[in-house]
């Protein structure tokens, strides 16, 4: 929309884009949390017609073409909703309550400062099952963020947390995946579930397939088998819900808080409302649940509602969506990751160093900012070269379900 003849109003409570598939990296003390954000100012400050406010998005009054937001009101042409999606806890309250997710920058710095916590905490206890509760961690969740977690835990837990932690012996600590499935990485090939799994396993994750959890209180995981584990730590990856603004009429709000588009973007039931990326839901025969909530849908429809946008004012046709599926890809640790490419009209299945190498080269020229992309890629090569992560420290929020005050004693010194 930068060569339009409009004002393009961007609402956002944060005033920065975060690069989301690197979230778990900031938790798990990889990269610099500001590595992986870039301001909106500064991504479109060449841009004339831009304008931002940092604000919420209370409700909308679609019949006026109103915004209500946390500074006032905004009227509109045109409403573009790209609220994306949340953690979905599928009703259990005190699942919400307990557990972390990684979903945005601060939920990402939460787990790292928890994590780090932790074993600050451990090397204080001369309790047993008090410290094994504080050093391990059950992962819920066998998709690409499940298993990209528990690979960057193992790798701390075998080359990074030994040297910061002597007085510990992490043998004992264990990372739990619990997947409901019988796949890990779904959506993806059975291949790369199939090779995912062997690398995790490899790494002494615990893998516990068609497994659900019941509840966490805090201290104790109970599966649907009757199962227990105790741990201070569980990290929810299992899964996401739409996130829709008030004020959008419930029958375009489909199962999911996803919003029902036409293949336009344009939210069924309203002429000037559209919506694009994971809170648009775009029925079709081919994808009856609507497109994957990844990027790659969600760019390729901001790029062509772009376009639809400046035809619509012209009073142009409009053309269709059309996905370019490129492949889906995930990391499990060091020289290990899988990858199901679609180049040529080819599909291209990969595991190993060289899908590893692809995933970083994607990830990398996909954060936004070149200090950004150049301060990734020193993080990435000081890691790999050194088996150290440079961002261990604790600032900020932690997370802390029964403190361990409450229950035992701390140890002096020896």
């Amino acid at each position: 929309m930068r060569d339009a003849d409009v004002q393009v109003v961007l609402i956002d409570k944060e005033n920065y884009h975060t690069f989301q598939p690197l979230l778990y990296q900031v938790a798990t003390a990889g990269v610099e949390a500001d590595s992986i954000i870039h301001p909106f100012r500064k991504i479109f400050k060449n841009q004339d017609n831009f304008y931002f406010r940092l604000a919420e998005v209370e409700q909308v009054y679609t019949e006026n073409r109103v915004v209500e937001t946390s500074i006032g009101l905004i009227k509109y042409d045109y409403l573009v909703i790209a609220t994306g999606a949340t953690t979905n806890y599928f009703g259990n309250k005190q699942m919400e309550e307990n557990a972390i997710s990684i979903k945005s920058l601060d939920d990402a710095l939460e787990l790292r400062n928890t994590i780090l916590y932790n074993f600050e905490k451990a090397l204080q206890i001369d309790d047993e099952e008090q410290r094994n509760s504080l050093m391990d961690y059950v992962i819920v969740g066998g998709g690409p963020t499940g298993v990209e977690v528990a690979g960057a835990l193992c790798e701390l837990r075998n080359h990074v947390f030994p040297k910061d932690y002597k007085e510990l012996n992490f043998r004992e600590m264990d990372i739990y995946l619990i997947q409901s499935g019988p796949q890990l990485l779904k959506g993806m090939s059975d291949e790369a579930g199939k090779k995912a799994q062997e690398y995790l396993e490899s790494f002494g994750v615990n893998l516990w397939m068609n497994r659900r959890v019941k509840s966490y209180d805090g201290y104790t995981v109970t599966l649907d088998n009757g199962q227990t584990l105790l741990t201070r730590t569980l990290i929810w990856a299992a899964g996401v819900t739409g996130a829709p603004v008030q004020g959008i009429r419930p029958e375009s709000v489909l199962k999911g808080n996803q919003l029902q588009v036409d293949a336009y973007n344009r939210v069924v039931g309203y002429e000037d409302v559209f919506a694009i990326g994971d809170i648009a839901a775009m029925i079709t025969a081919e994808h009856p649940r609507g497109y994957p909530m990844l990027a790659q849908p969600a760019m390729q429809q901001g790029e062509l509602l772009g376009y639809n946008l400046k035809s619509l004012m012209a009073g142009k046709p409009l053309k269709a969506f059309e996905y370019n599926d490129k492949g889906s890809m995930a990391t499990v640790g060091r020289n290990r990751a899988v990858a199901d490419l679609k180049l040529f009209n080819k599909e291209i299945k990969t595991q190993g160093f060289f899908a590893w190498l692809i995933w970083m080269f994607v990830h990398l020229i996909s954060v936004v900012g070149f200090r950004n992309r150049l301060v990734v890629l020193v993080n990435w090569g000081w890691n790999y070269f050194t088996y150290d992560t440079g961002n261990r420290l604790i600032m900020g929020r932690k997370h802390v379900n029964i403190p361990v005050e409450e229950t035992v004693p701390h140890k002096a010194m020896e």
